[in-house]
């Protein structure tokens, strides 16, 4: 079950009748470089975003398959992209950001952790006329499409990773869902305030306020994605959405294996998160094999 704190705010969110007024992210385009570092260094495999790009990469590597060409679209600083291709060495990965900061940052990293399978694009992940129509095995974006100015380009994404992905590839989309009440949004934004920068705190509050309804995201898929892909939620309340493909492997023991020690080696709150994010998914449906 999800910890008593988030409990009590699911519930209030399922109880109230408030409906928060998106709010697009004050900068669409991250290159601030204090906030760029701000959020590099809190998504880094030990920061307060740890929890959550572990849940995501055990959920794309049921997606992929040895040999894939996988498009990862608004990779940001690369922590998420440089998991999964660490753990995935006989893909070959794309990243596709639209800020020159970020991409910078996402070289450096990979080029850190030696990795040889992984080149990126600068592009506005609503469009991608540099890839040619069914040109991916995988298409992937995690925690990234609040940065979209409006639902039109929501709709263009979706459009774009349909039309690139290949007949039978697979496709991971998260993202954080809009919640309806102010009081649990600032919940979460501030749930862990005195242990990331105040920059982190703000653009997370920001990324609240900007985050796409269920139904958008529906609408989303039923339009670009029908019968390859199917919605999930989080229970009781849509903190956050994904749209994912049908499994299309299981997941190696050795990778199972990684996953596991990376979750071992979390501090005790973290493997809390983890806890709760495997709770609150596979209770809107969404199992997580490899996290079980």
């Amino acid at each position: 079950m999800p910890s008593i704190p988030v409990l009590k705010t699911l519930l209030r969110e399922a109880v109230t009748r408030e409906q928060v007024p998106r709010v697009p992210e004050p900068d669409l385009v991250m290159d601030d470089p204090a906030k760029v570092a701000a959020f590099t260094r809190a998504g880094r495999e030990d920061g307060v975003m740890a929890p959550v790009y572990l849940f995501h990469t055990a959920q794309v590597c049921e997606i992929i398959k040895p040999g894939d060409t996988v498009v990862d679209l608004g990779c940001g600083p690369a922590t998420q992209l440089g998991m999964i291709a660490r753990l995935n060495p006989d893909c070959e990965f794309l990243g596709v950001d639209f800020s020159d900061e970020m991409l910078d940052r996402a070289r450096a990293h990979v080029e850190d952790q030696g990795l040889t399978n992984v080149r990126f694009q600068k592009s506005d992940m609503s469009r991608l006329d540099f890839l040619a129509d069914a040109s991916a095995d995988a298409v992937y974006s995690t925690v990234a499409l609040h940065h979209l100015p409006d639902v039109e380009a929501l709709y263009r994404t979706f459009s774009e990773a349909g039309r690139i992905l290949r007949p039978g590839g697979g496709v991971y989309i998260v993202d954080f869902g809009r919640l309806k009440a102010k009081k649990s949004i600032e919940y979460f934004a501030y749930q862990y305030a005195d242990r990331q920068p105040e920059l982190f705190t703000l653009d997370y509050l920001y990324s609240l306020n900007a985050a796409f309804t269920v139904d958008e995201f529906r609408h989303a898929t039923r339009t670009s994605l029908e019968g390859r892909a199917r919605v999930y939620r989080t229970f009781i309340a849509p903190f956050m959405v994904a749209v994912k493909s049908p499994v299309r492997r299981q997941v190696p023991a050795e990778i199972t294996e990684q996953l596991t020690e990376i979750r071992r080696n979390l501090p005790k709150h973290h493997q809390v998160d983890v806890k709760d994010l495997v709770s609150w998914f596979g209770m809107g449906g969404l199992s997580t094999q490899a996290l079980s």
